[in-house]
């Protein structure tokens, strides 16, 4: 009877033991990693333009108009001049890219009503320009006005000049330029996805005009 017994005990004992191996290898192999989770922001493109504040025979001045170094003078956007021949005047136009901003290409328009007072002998704005990196964009206008682009993309706290004075001939009649100006007005493209401004300018500056 024992050996019923003991012989019963250890069958059970076989059995268990194959549906405990049974179980084990049914267990499925599996992981999970971390979640990763993209986080999209948007980019732009933002500038400003402004020049020093200058009093009415183009001298750098504070807020009270007391005469002070031109980097010391406050910037704005636009200033009145009285025009004396043989005069040269101080006029800075700048452009300051924005500290968040993406890379970009710039653009200026100027339309310049002293072009035919200017001293031609001396460094006419034009000069200016084309010695500080401006080229003009081939066939591109706004307002029948050309098109001139930065030689070079810029990036974000960046400030480019597009030239620093005027100077009226000594012949030139003054009294026929009492209502003129001159207006300069700045464009700004992404540099990403264009080689060059000429390029960014074709395919952009339509939009860029519209902004």
């Amino acid at each position: 009877m024992k050996t019923k017994t003991k012989a019963l005990a250890l069958a059970l004992c076989a059995v268990l033991l194959v549906v405990s191996t049974v179980f084990v290898t049914m267990a499925y192999l599996t992981s999970k990693t971390d979640v990763v989770t993209n986080t999209f922001t948007v980019g732009k493109v933002t500038i400003t333009l402004d020049e020093a504040r200058v009093d009415a025979y183009g001298n750098p001045v504070d807020k009270d108009g007391n005469r002070v170094y031109l980097e010391d003078a406050p910037r704005q956007t636009a200033n009145v001049y009285k025009l004396i021949p043989g005069h040269e005047y101080t006029k800075d136009p700048t452009i300051h890219v924005a500290n968040d901003s993406e890379n970009c290409w710039l653009f200026v328009t100027v339309k310049n009503g002293l072009l035919n007072a200017e001293d031609a002998s001396g460094n006419t704005i034009a000069k200016q320009m084309a010695a500080r990196g401006w080229e003009k964009v081939t066939g591109a206008t706004v307002d029948g006005t050309d098109v001139y682009a930065y030689a070079t993309k810029q990036a974000a706290g960046a400030n480019v000049v597009v030239f620093d004075t005027f100077k009226i001939a000594g012949t030139t009649d003054v009294s026929k330029y009492e209502k003129a100006e001159i207006v300069v007005t700045a464009y700004a493209i992404q540099a990403d996805g264009f080689d060059t401004p000429a390029a960014a300018w074709t395919d952009a500056g339509a939009e860029a005009k519209a902004n």
